[in-house]
């Protein structure tokens, strides 16, 4: 039974196609003449013909920063909210300050007490001053033994080592003080820059933990300059070069074009966040079997506020255009052997008939060419021709 059906299938597959060269043989000989056909045809206009690698782009702020905790602790106060725009300076977060603060009360304690034991220890190595200076002059009277001067020597020394370590304690003191009174400035989180606050991850009761990791608290952003971070496939990225025009719409704003210049096209592919291991035996990720693309950076201005972050980006990288040029469909068009700019269309004559020329063509793209030489605007190119019904 498939057998048959399988030969009924070329059967009328074969007339089909023997159908389509007897249309297409009667079309040429009518065509040849110069006889009138049902032809639908295009007028050659004038227009911007221009050649572009298309991509998708997602938003952000150029610049921003991310403010973290330095220390742990709960959150007392949250002064800001997302949509605030503050100023750099201003105070944005406090967290508890009562172990910081009694750390720092503890070092300050303990560098008086140091102080103090320094002072004593100060006096100390003044009396075995003078008491190793009466000893030597005892001792130029012969009115002391030796092992006497020795013992104010070596008291003299003693009492000078005592004070200098009491010194170094001190020292270690301050630093650790310092870096104490460090920590306790970090319970109040001021701006860094200014800009607007575009999102909060923490909330007021909230205790941090930064032992380990900075956790984040909220983002600042300067959002009068964005950045469209776009997709490039890897078969267009080496038509990609930097300083060239570029130009977007959004998703929700298809009507304006914001324009900009690459700044950046980045040497290496994003690593999928699905890549966690190297296991050789475990099967290839959904992930690593998608086309690969490359990351291109541009910049745009945004100071009327229209561009938000993470908006999608209908991206055109213009590798060239040409203004006003007489347009022709590269559809309609067949190649001149020998020729990379010399092409033959069918044209509409007034008269109903149906001529070839030659044209030549310059700046052209998936849809549309430049003609330079063989046609003039208002000259129909025949898109499609067929014989007259009788």
């Amino acid at each position: 039974m498939s057998d048959v059906r399988q030969g009924a299938w070329r059967r009328r597959a074969v007339a089909a196609v023997l159908v389509s060269l007897c249309a297409a043989a009667g079309a040429g000989l009518l065509w040849g003449r110069g006889e009138p056909m049902d032809v639908d045809s295009v007028p050659v206009a004038r227009g911007t013909i221009e050649s572009s690698v298309s991509a998708l782009g997602v938003l952000q702020p150029r610049h921003y920063v991310d403010v973290g905790a330095q220390v742990s602790g709960q959150i007392l106060r949250l002064h800001v909210q997302p949509g605030d725009v503050v100023k750099r300076g201003q105070l944005l977060v406090e967290i508890d300050p009562s172990v910081q603060r009694a750390t720092v009360d503890a070092g300050r304690a303990s560098l008086a007490g140091l102080r103090a034991q320094r002072d004593d220890q100060q006096a100390q190595h003044v009396l075995a001053q003078q008491q190793h200076a009466r000893q030597r002059q005892m001792a130029a009277d012969g009115a002391t033994r030796d092992e006497d001067v020795q013992a104010a020597q070596a008291a003299l020394a003693s009492a000078g080592a005592r004070v200098r370590q009491l010194e170094a304690q001190i020292a270690q003191t301050q630093a650790t003080l310092k870096a104490d009174e460090a920590r306790l400035g970090y319970t109040s989180i001021y701006a860094p820059m200014s800009g607007t606050v575009v999102s909060v991850e923490a909330r007021e009761g909230q205790t941090l933990n930064a032992t380990y990791q900075t956790p984040n608290v909220l983002r600042i952003a300067d959002l009068s300059s964005m950045t469209v971070w776009s997709e490039v496939s890897e078969a267009d990225v080496r038509r990609i070069k930097t300083g060239m025009p570029v130009y977007f719409t959004t998703l929700g704003e298809s009507q304006r074009r914001w324009q900009g210049h690459v700044r950046q096209l980045l040497p290496a592919p994003p690593v999928p966040e699905s890549k966690t291991g190297s296991d050789s035996s475990a099967k290839p990720s959904a992930a690593a079997s998608k086309v690969v693309v490359y990351t291109a950076l541009f910049d745009v201005d945004n100071a009327d506020g229209e561009l938000m972050p993470q908006m999608t980006a209908k991206v055109a990288f213009v590798e060239y255009a040409e203004k006003d040029a007489l347009s022709v469909p590269l559809a309609a068009l067949v190649p001149v052997a020998g020729s990379s700019d010399r092409f033959t269309a069918r044209v509409l004559r007034p008269d109903g008939k149906v001529e070839v020329r030659q044209l030549r063509v310059g700046v052209r793209n998936r849809l549309a060419a430049q003609v330079l030489e063989g046609a003039q605007a208002g000259d129909r190119i025949v898109i499609a021709a067929r014989a007259p019904k009788p």
